[in-house]
């Protein structure tokens, strides 16, 4: 954190999610990684906000990187380094090339922009726009990779509600190569923010897949704005659904307020990993929660993995990253072998930025109808995450979680209390809920990241305790921690 900026005490402000130090953040943009340096780029009214970090969790904010020109604002796009200096634009190093959309008088194209200085300074390619609009009302948002079975680099790019590939052996020249979308998914309302990537299955050798992930903007179908992935094949040209079908539906996060999330770019080859994070808010109600000087911020970065589901499918899951463990304060409380019988019971914690984990088990002939946590809990004032055994659900509920009359991005009041449902089933009945509650985001990893909820919360009153709850049955709570998280602006 740099001289003079907040500690980040205000209400409702996270202590270790990212927030701007004031101002709007919204989609995150050109995240890359770079001798050292995790960018953080991210959308600040129609110019690239930045921030670095060298672990993902403590992060220096740094000046406006991208702003707007004669050709418009800068939208939402991507980071690669370019290594084999194919762009011709850094001599005998690499550099750092940013692809970002245009925005001006409606009309959306495609545009590049470099840094020989890790990022400190920019300067906009004098050909841009690289793609002009071949005469389209939606074309943003350009994710951009290294391609390499195919030595080229890759783009695809949001088009209404489908996405379009382009390739490149330069960074600078585009030729198109496929469309993917029609009839695939969830089509509610226009894709944004695309990326591609490939990743291992587990526990199968030698098989890899790629995941195209997007996210659908506000609409009435979905109550708001959400994401959805495919799993399939990509040759550097186009992409293939392994769902020959095309109906079926992938939701990336069951909350309402995961959104635009993509992937870091470059990442240091001895880690392996493959990690995102989205913005915290959702497009029906972007800028509308009780917070100042700042508006949105960024989930935790979340690790990907791809496993095979007891019913034999492909599924994408999400894993807090490690690094989150060194913002862990003191010794965790623990508490095992709770048996709850259509009860509750108040554990001995207050805080409101807190990591917990819980693991529990239920017996056949004595099955609850419902249990799990209470979190933020206090008075009438409270979010549930739990499981409906019977109903093979998984849940988030926020209906009593504090206030909830807001006004939505279209002028209309709305209730932002709901309750979220996922299917999940349970293997051998037990279960294994994790938790990370950090003042107003609360997110929600069931069975290893299988099942995600990410949600907004904001308590009127002190709501610091946590409850375990278990409604209509028997439920034995094997194991519970709670690691209280200091503050990573500290």
């Amino acid at each position: 954190m740099t001289t003079g900026e907040p500690l980040y005490k205000e209400r409702y402000r996270p202590r270790f999610h990212l927030t701007p130090p004031s101002g709007p953040m919204s989609d995150p943009n050109g995240m890359v990684y770079v001798d050292g340096e995790y960018h953080q780029f991210y959308q600040f009214t129609g110019r690239w906000g930045h921030a670095i970090s060298r672990d993902l969790i403590h992060w220096e904010h740094l000046p406006l990187a991208l702003v707007g020109d004669e050709l418009g604002d800068i939208w939402s796009g991507s980071c690669v380094i370019d290594k084999r200096n194919t762009s011709g634009l850094f001599r005998d190093e690499s550099g750092m090339v940013a692809l970002f959309t245009h925005f001006k008088d409606g009309l959306q194209s495609q545009s590049m922009a470099y840094s020989r200085d890790r990022g400190r300074t920019w300067a906009k390619y004098e050909g841009n726009p690289v793609i002009p609009n071949p005469g389209l009302k939606d074309f943003r948002d350009p994710k951009v990779l290294w391609h390499e079975e195919a030595a080229k680099w890759v783009m695809v790019v949001s088009v209404d509600k489908e996405v379009y590939f382009y390739s490149s052996a330069n960074l600078l020249e585009w030729r198109f190569e496929s469309r993917f979308g029609e009839g695939q998914g969830c089509r509610a309302a226009v894709w944004e923010c695309p990326d591609l990537f490939r990743l291992p299955v587990e526990g199968r050798p030698g098989l890899s897949k790629w995941v195209l992930h997007v996210s659908i903007g506000d609409n009435g179908e979905t109550d708001g704005s959400t994401a959805q992935y495919f799993i399939g094949e990509f040759d550097g040209r186009q992409f293939r659904n392994d769902d020959e079908s095309g109906g079926e539906v992938r939701w990336t996060d069951y909350g309402q307020d995961f959104y635009a999330a993509v992937t870091y770019s470059d990442m240091p080859e001895a880690d392996g990993r493959t990690v995102w994070l989205g913005w915290t808010s959702n497009w029906k109600y972007p800028f509308a929660g009780p917070t100042s000087p700042w508006k949105g911020g960024m989930s935790v970065p979340r690790s990907l993995t791809l496993k095979t589901s007891e019913k034999g499918r492909i599924v994408l899951c999400q894993h807090p990253i490690a690094e989150l463990e060194s913002l862990r304060e003191g010794r965790p409380l623990v508490w095992r072998d709770v048996v709850l019988s259509d009860g509750a019971l108040k554990l001995e914690f207050t805080g409101s930025s807190y990591e917990i984990e819980a693991e529990a088990e239920w017996r056949e002939d004595d099955t609850p109808t419902a249990f799990g946590l209470r979190v933020r809990a206090s008075g009438e004032e409270r979010t549930l995450l739990g499981y409906e055994p019977g109903a093979a659900l998984a849940f988030l509920d926020r209906t009593a979680a504090g206030r909830n009359d807001f006004v939505s991005r279209k002028g209309k009041p709305f209730h932002f209390g709901k309750r979220f449902e996922a299917p999940h089933g349970a293997k051998d009945s037990r279960i294994r809920l994790r938790a990370f509650v950090d003042e107003s985001v609360v997110e929600l990893f069931v069975d290893g990241g299988e099942t995600v909820f990410t949600s907004l919360v904001y308590p009127e009153g002190k709501a610091d305790g946590i409850e375990l709850f278990a409604d209509g049955g028997k439920v034995v709570f094997t194991e519970v921690t709670v690691r209280r998280m200091n503050s990573a602006w500290v």
